[in-house]
């Protein structure tokens, strides 16, 4: 299964970058023994459309472009869940795995979030709760949890959980 994060926004070089790189990388590494393939980034410039509605649709319309044939959509959005665990998150991406799905198409949305066409195709849509997080600190967090998932799939002493609290 591939992994791909695809976030509308370019990130500056800085320290956002650098941590998400990091997390990009150790996910990569960690994920080719559990049966996934890469961890790819692609960054979508966001659109210069006037009205906030114009501006979702056609960066909903550059993320589904990058959603591979028989990939899973999972969408970072504010009106998403915020009561799963990691545990349950690295589940559902085993899951996804284990059905044979082809990737798993990680979406972050831009400063007027995902258009409806987005949260109609995602099979799960997450949030980091109500708060609003500058973007690049939310592809941190993404990465960081993608990295999270494949500690717990592999039983890596990473992620602790509650037994560790």
């Amino acid at each position: 299964m591939r992994l791909l994060v695809a976030a509308v926004g370019r990130l500056k070089n800085g320290p956002e970058r650098d941590l998400a790189a990091r997390y990009r990388e150790r996910t990569a590494q960690s994920g080719r023994t559990l049966g996934f393939t890469a961890c790819d980034l692609v960054e979508l410039a966001e659109s210069r459309a006037r009205r906030a509605d114009d501006r979702c649709a056609e960066e909903a319309s550059g993320l589904l472009g990058h959603l591979p044939a028989g990939g899973v959509l999972l969408a970072y959005d504010e009106r998403g869940r915020s009561d799963l665990t990691s545990e349950q998150i690295a589940g559902r991406i085993g899951g996804w795995r284990d059905a044979g799905r082809a990737a798993l198409c990680v979406a972050i949305g831009g400063p007027d979030g995902h258009d409806a066409s987005i949260r109609t195709r995602a099979e799960l849509i997450l949030s980091f709760g109500a708060a609003t997080l500058p973007h690049g600190l939310v592809r941190v967090l993404v990465l960081e949890q993608l990295y999270r998932s494949m500690t717990i799939l592999a039983g890596h002493p990473y992620h602790r959980g509650e037994a560790g609290a």
